[in-house]
């Protein structure tokens, strides 16, 4: 299992990141990020970021291969945020019966 966190401006790199590493099916979920820090202004503390996070299970080699391809990734919207990808091990996995 491979998941995705990344600012929403990033969305379209994060698409081509996972066309070119063949990720077949996933799932994106809407996210707010929080960092601590003081910031100006009605929070008192730093604003929520817009992030999206992504969730694949894939095989290991696609795996490798988006790792890898977040790695290389160059030219974020903001550089204090990177697109960040962690692979997780899955130990068993099912489906329910469609019938």
């Amino acid at each position: 299992m491979v998941v995705l966190m990344y600012l929403k401006e990033d969305e379209a790199c994060v698409d081509r990141l996972l066309a070119e590493s063949r990720v077949p099916v996933y799932s994106r979920l809407d996210v707010e990020g929080i960092t601590p820090g003081a910031a100006p202004g009605w929070y008192g503390e730093s604003a929520p970021y817009a992030s999206e996070m992504i969730v694949a299970i894939v095989a290991d080699d696609v795996a490798v291969a988006l790792l890898e391809a977040v790695s290389e990734c160059r030219g974020v919207q903001d550089p204090r945020h990177p697109i960040r990808a962690l692979q997780l091990p899955v130990e068993r996995e099912t489906a329910c019966q469609c019938d």
